[in-house]
């Protein structure tokens, strides 16, 4: 058959090729590679020229593209997207903490959009939706191979407008449709409250821009209440992360001194590896650090910096897992590429990527608390998304692969085990360290 290259064809290969010609030939190896993704090009610009020519119904070229760099994007990991420009803006706003929209946390397991959690006080959360609750339609329109960005994108929208979700939950005889108003979501990043015998509780919901200069501000309330502060309790749980300079920055203000995060990646330029800097300021007293499995990437960053230069003690359920490192990449149009670039890894090189981090003491929450919250009976990690990247070394090789609501009052003891662990521990912290001098 004769092969026929029209000008959208010939664009392509031009400018993969180009790309393909700077990489070195090093080997004979390489070569047979290079040739193998030429051979590769050569089939996609046919079959982009025969859909085009051929397809039932007339098709935009830019659309067949886009949904080719998707589909080769979605072959990496489950943290790995591309996003259009509308798509980019969403995700510059949402690092903000400040958006308008519903108000949830959302994943996709076994390929189904499903609910991680309702943020408190938001339309979402109002309604009544619920961790676990499988989002099978927005506005009426299946969400069946639909991308985390694509949803976001259709969930969000300006304040007051409307949209319509269709749920499926456990033991629901039928979907059910969800009419919400959408609001701006401000996420507060960052609670503080004085606890009993001078003891200070701070929450960190998630690390956005202004993380550590809230967490400043926490800082200073809950030492000027207290004199002096005897233990202070720091709350992860159900903390996705977020930005890793903040995840930094939070890090050094309880730490002196000491390794924070190393990075690994193929390229030089993604290694790196930070310290504490002692900045006269830090505080003292002794910590405690919740985790459960809603705990991950730069909440498991700063676990694990105070963990392993014994700075806290860790207490609840195994983390999350993901201690992978993603890099935005703007392109020419608007666009922009989310790639991930490396992996990180704790002060002693520990790779805790589809592991999570162990807490010191293991505290399961009762199920009572369980109950409260609708937490998921088996729940979310990152060895469950599939593609998920393997853990690995510090020095690159390969290791065998081996969320719900916040706690609205943390001063609740009664109903919340592991922040009485917690505050049970801080409060014998002097007669364990008393009996070890002795």
């Amino acid at each position: 058959m004769k092969k026929i290259f029209n000008k959208w064809s010939l664009l392509i290969l031009i400018l993969i090729g180009g790309v393909i010609l700077l990489v070195p030939y090093t080997d004979s190896k390489v070569s047979a590679r290079d040739k193998g993704i030429y051979k590769d090009i050569k089939t996609f610009s046919e079959v982009l020229d025969l859909v085009k020519k051929n397809y039932v119904d007339e098709v935009e070229p830019h659309a067949l593209i886009q949904g080719a760099i998707n589909g080769m994007i979605k072959t990496l990991d489950p943290h790995s997207s591309f996003m259009n420009a509308a798509m980019y803006k969403e995700l510059e706003v949402e690092t903000q903490g400040r958006f308008g929209g519903i108000g949830i946390e959302i994943t996709l397991l076994k390929d189904i959009l499903t609910v991680v959690s309702p943020i408190e006080d938001t339309p979402a959360y109002n309604a009544g939706v619920k961790s676990g609750d499988q989002i099978i339609r927005i506005d009426g329109k299946s969400t069946k191979d639909i991308s985390i960005m694509e949803a976001v994108q259709k969930l969000r929208g300006p304040k007051d407008t409307t949209v319509t979700i269709t749920i499926m939950r456990e033991n629901m005889e039928k979907p059910r449709d969800i009419v919400l108003k959408r609001a701006i979501i401000q996420i507060k990043s960052v609670k503080a409250k004085s606890l009993e015998d001078n003891i200070g509780y701070i929450r960190i919901a998630s690390f956005h821009e202004r993380t550590a200069d809230d967490l400043q501000k926490a800082l200073k309330e809950v030492t000027g209440k207290q004199h002096p502060m005897k233990g202070l309790v720091l709350d992860l749980r159900n903390d996705p992360g977020g930005l890793l300079t903040q995840a930094i920055e939070v890090s050094d203000m309880f730490l002196k001194s000491g390794g924070i995060v190393s990075t690994r990646g193929r390229t030089k330029s993604m290694e790196s590896k930070v310290s504490a800097k002692d900045d006269g300021n830090e505080i003292t007293c002794p910590i405690v650090v919740l985790v459960n499995e809603g705990t991950a990437s730069a909440a498991e960053i700063v676990a694990g910096a105070l963990q392993d230069n014994g700075r806290a003690l860790i207490v609840g359920t195994q983390t999350f897992g993901k201690a992978s490192v993603q890099t935005v990449i703007p392109l020419e149009d608007g666009a922009a590429l989310k790639l991930t670039t490396a992996r990180y890894y704790t002060p002693k090189g520990r790779s805790i990527q589809a592991e999570g981090i162990k807490p010191d003491i293991i505290v399961k929450p009762t199920k009572r608390v369980e109950e409260r919250d609708n937490v998921w009976d088996e729940r979310i990690r990152e060895k469950d998304l599939k593609g998920h990247i393997k853990p690995a070394k510090e020095d690159g090789t390969k290791l065998d692969e081996a969320p719900v609501k916040d706690i609205k009052d943390p001063a609740d003891l009664t109903n919340d085990n592991q922040m009485k662990a917690a505050v049970d521990i801080l409060k014998s912290w002097d007669i364990m360290r008393k009996n070890l001098n002795n």
